[in-house]
């Protein structure tokens, strides 16, 4: 069948159904997205795909609402909004349509699901407040996206309707950047498993290129790791290794004697010609050539070393 027509409601939006109109328009470029109240719009039928309105869900029907009693959950008892309903039914087809390879599709479908999808839904349920984030709750998706609704005193009759169109790009490149990034992800792990193999026992890891690495570094086991190095347009960086996702202490530290300085100054603390910079942090430098910085990540491996055996 032929979709012809995506609808959901009029007035004031929410995240939810902007986001399930990123999915919906990407796989029926050709359908009219319609916002509307209209008794005879949200009653499903030929051609129509309805969502965030009509207080019913039957996939069959193809009519994704929410509002209804008993809301529609997850087998964990984590309600949807009309995003997972969406998600849930068109999101493996939205994936394809993205070019997501089929050996990742479940997998990134899932992984999206989790830190993307979930938490809108919770959100726009009430079962999660935005204030979680602390000073960060201006920053959340949810957030940001609804901050892009008209003004109140914008009384012009299609400010909504206005205002939803410019939003729905916006929205959409989110989604498309985040799925991007996860897809990424997966190809980096193929490439970081194969330099940890290269590596063997080494502390120092070496990649091509600049990627993620710390998901593949955790699944293989490889614990020995310390430091990281790759080349970079024009220069090469030596990286520690971080303990966890959301922790920014490492596995070792740059050596404390390299915090802050350049050039020069960093050439002498170090010894290694080519040494242009060390973080203040001490969890990134700079070399000129792979040369230094396998050089560099060397003594930071040895400064690591010794820095265990004295405790």
């Amino acid at each position: 069948m032929t979709i012809t027509h995506l609808v959901t409601h009029s007035g004031g939006f929410h995240a939810d159904e902007l986001l399930s109109s990123v999915i919906l328009t990407r796989l029926f470029p050709e359908a009219e997205l319609v916002r509307t109240r209209d008794t005879a719009w949200i009653t499903p039928g030929e051609g129509k795909i309805i969502y965030d309105v009509g207080r019913d869900y039957d996939a069959e029907a193809r009519i994704f609402d929410h509002h209804q009693r008993p809301v529609p959950t997850r087998e964990d008892e984590q309600p949807y909004s009309s995003f997972g309903l969406i998600w849930k039914h068109y999101g493996l087809d939205y994936l394809r349509a993205l070019d997501i390879p089929e050996a990742h599709l479940e997998d990134i479908h899932a992984s999206f699901e989790k830190s993307f999808v979930l938490p809108i839904d919770l959100m726009d349920n009430g079962a999660m407040n935005p204030s979680v984030a602390g000073p960060l709750t201006s920053l959340t998706i949810s957030v940001l996206l609804e901050s892009l609704k008209p003004v109140f005193d914008n009384r012009s009759p299609d400010a909504d309707d206005q205002a939803f169109a410019k939003a729905l790009p916006i929205a959409g490149a989110f989604v498309e950047a985040s799925i991007a990034k996860k897809a990424a992800k997966r190809r980096a792990e193929a490439i970081v498993a194969k330099a940890i193999a290269d590596a063997g026992a080494s502390r120092i890891l070496e990649l091509p290129m600049g990627m993620p690495f710390r998901s593949a570094i955790d699944a293989a086991g490889a614990d020995h790791l310390l430091f990281v190095i790759n080349p970079r347009d024009n220069d090469w960086s030596i990286g520690g290794i971080r303990i966890s996702g959301d922790s920014f202490e490492q596995r070792a530290d740059l050596p404390a004697a390299w915090a802050g300085l350049t050039d020069e100054a960093l050439e002498e603390a170090s010894g290694v010609k080519g040494a242009k910079f060390c973080h203040n942090g001490l969890f990134i430098a700079v070399a000129s050539s792979r040369e230094a910085a396998l050089k560099m990540a060397e003594l930071a491996v040895k400064e690591a070393e010794r820095a265990t055996s004295a405790a």
